[in-house]
């Protein structure tokens, strides 16, 4: 099933999340639908707050990329990086750090450089509750950082400075208001 997503200035982006139960009902059918969604609105991540849960819950799904060229040398890596991260903890962020124009699928039309560090080691729990330690670079560092991010409350404009905060701040406005053209299914804040 496909859901709404939340378009920023909904109070449940700024949430920090608490962990997700091994019980919780209905887990499967959400991470299903997470899937769904992400893959309708044409994303490479959503977290839960996204959806308007605040559980520690987010989907990656890196295959879109592997066809772009920028990504040729990690093409194969990227076909097949589809991942669920349940209740996960940043125990590293390494290496320099590098500008890459992010957007998000809350914050539609925007997209800003963002500094993140190359490398993280994140401990986390799959889709079965098995829990894993696992170190990534490049873009699948970037996105997991990303979509990590939402779980703590923190959006990708929150890491603009003051003047890039000054000159979207109308954009973003405009998103609270549901004056944005989506070709998704979106929920405004009311």
């Amino acid at each position: 099933m496909i859901l709404p997503i939340r378009a920023f200035g909904d109070a449940v982006l700024r949430k920090q999340c608490h962990d997700v139960q091994k019980d919780e009902p209905g887990l499967q059918e959400l991470i299903s639908n997470m899937f769904e969604t992400m893959e309708s609105a044409h994303g490479i991540g959503l977290a839960a707050p996204q959806i308007g849960m605040d559980i520690r819950l987010f989907v990656v799904d890196l295959s879109p990329l592997a066809e772009d060229e920028d990504y040729e040398d990690i093409a194969d890596e990227l076909r097949t990086f589809k991942k669920v991260f349940i209740n996960a903890k940043m125990l590293e962020e390494t290496g320099e750090e590098w500008k890459f124009n992010e957007g998000c699928l809350s914050i539609p039309d925007v997209r800003e450089d963002v500094k993140r560090r190359e490398t993280i080691t994140i401990e986390y729990f799959d889709e079965n509750f098995e829990k894993h330690t696992d170190t990534f670079s490049d873009m699948r560092a970037r996105v997991i950082q990303h979509e990590y991010d939402h779980i703590e409350g923190i959006l990708f404009t929150d890491h603009l400075s003051s003047l890039k905060k000054k000159l979207v701040k109308g954009k973003l406005q405009k998103i609270t208001h549901g004056e944005v053209s989506v070709t998704y299914k979106m929920r405004f804040p009311k």
